[in-house]
């Protein structure tokens, strides 16, 4: 659904809009403004999506309102002056409706802004952050456990025991479902048994990793690339 503004100062040409924009069913209406003015106050209270934008209006017209917006919404001018065109798409309005305003050319100009909308809505899905947490299930409890305070995981056959800054927290799960889970995360396999956080071992030795006061085992078939991971390039030498 596309929250949609109506911005004009002539009551016929605000009522008209309104009529249109009842009769589909992607829209919904949250306001009618006589200037911009009425409009920022309304944008202050409720998400707008989509602007009918008049040009000519007292006090401040359509125009000075776009050059005064940072990140307007989409706007779909209206005016009854097309040499207003060139200027509206200058400041990137998605459509310019030349007055009088006929239903059809009304829903060709929205569902623009729909297809724009849902443009915006995947990009943004696609570029949106992964979270920083995840929650499992303990006894009766779902717990929050934020990758950053993970130590090392320990599997136990059907359980998997996940230590923290915090705690420990035993969970109905299998270390390789946890480990699927943490891809991308900085975290290594050291063990059949173990997972270890990277950025918490402080210290590895020839059988064993220190996350802290924990001594976790380094099986042989892991430890090259424990070595390769943890240590890396961040090895000094002389």
């Amino acid at each position: 659904m596309i929250r949609c503004a109506i911005v004009d100062d002539e009551p016929l040409a605000r009522e008209g809009l309104a009529d249109y924009v009842a009769e589909i069913d992607f829209l919904h209406l949250v306001g009618v403004c006589k200037h911009p003015v009425e409009l920022m106050n309304l944008m202050e209270r409720e998400p707008v999506d989509l602007i009918y934008l008049d040009i000519q209006m007292p006090k401040l017209s359509g125009i000075d309102f776009l050059e005064m917006t940072p990140h307007p919404p989409l706007v779909i001018m209206t005016t009854a002056y097309p040499s207003y065109a060139l200027e509206g798409f200058r400041l990137n309005v998605l459509d310019f409706l030349l007055k009088p305003i006929t239903f059809d050319r009304f829903i060709r100009a929205s569902q623009k802004a729909k297809d724009h909308a849902r443009l915006l809505a995947r990009e943004g899905a696609q570029h949106a952050p992964e979270p920083d947490y995840f929650f499992i299930k303990c006894e009766n409890k779902y717990e929050k456990i934020y990758f950053r305070d993970i130590l090392y995981i320990q599997g136990m056959q059907n359980y998997v025991q996940i230590f923290t800054e915090q705690g420990m927290y035993l969970t109905l799960l299998n270390l390789k479902d946890i480990e699927q889970n943490l891809t991308g995360q900085p975290f290594i396999r050291v063990h059949k048994s173990y997972i270890v956080s990277i950025p918490k071992v402080d210290s590895l030795e020839t059988a064993d990793i220190v996350v802290r006061s924990h001594r976790i085992p380094v099986s042989r078939n892991y430890r090259d690339q424990v070595l390769k991971q943890v240590v890396g390039n961040k090895l000094w030498r002389r």
